[in-house]
């Protein structure tokens, strides 16, 4: 039950999250650390003496460098909790976390990433010219957000956030307005809820 519960949560906050940059890691982390919490109620509920000492082995833990990757908090948590069941001699537990922890994992680490978005950045000469980029951008993408607008005496910045194959028409198309001074279009390799 617990498992289903987990990729329940990994789905809406698939979902629902609105951040640029969607992290996969944390994610799929979400459901991992459910299955190992579960697991260490189920030894705890065993012993009013093992509950004590979880508190105390678990208190102990400190991540004295940071930990860059939720994944890698994880697997700590998970070796963490494996130690701990298997001394109060709940064997088939720490089986059974392993397993499944193991197996949603894997599992989720299967589900297609969505392709990350590509930042438009465009500086121009002139204040009036967004409906003609705009109309541009239109032609070679059907997704796309102006993400800043910034108008100064010497013309006009906008970044946009588009889905696009290549770009390269994009950026030509774009270079061809009078009134353009850069036109840059960038990518970046992270996660993204688009």
């Amino acid at each position: 039950m617990t498992g289903v519960l987990g990729i329940f949560i990994y789905g809406v906050y698939r979902a629902v999250t609105r951040k640029a940059f969607y992290s996969r890691s944390f994610n799929i982390s979400l459901v991992a650390i459910a299955l190992i919490t579960a697991a260490i109620i189920i030894a705890i509920q065993s012993s009013v003496v093992i509950s004590l000492g979880m508190v105390g082995a678990l208190s102990i833990v400190r991540f004295r460098t940071a930990v860059k990757d939720p994944m890698d908090l994880v697997f700590l948590f998970w070796a963490i909790s494996v130690g701990i069941i298997c001394g109060t001699g709940l064997f088939e537990t720490a089986v059974w976390l392993s397993v499944a922890v193991a197996g949603v994992v894997l599992l989720l680490e299967l589900v297609p990433v969505v392709k990350a978005p590509m930042v438009l950045v465009i500086n121009s000469t002139n204040a009036d010219v967004e409906s003609e980029i705009c109309s541009v951008v239109r032609k070679h993408t059907r997704i796309y957000r102006i993400k800043s607008r910034n108008l100064t005496k010497q013309g006009l910045d906008m970044v946009i956030e588009l889905r696009i194959k290549g770009g390269g028409d994009l950026v030509e198309d774009l270079g061809k307005l009078d009134s353009l001074h850069s036109v840059s279009l960038i990518s970046h390799d992270g996660e993204v809820n688009f």
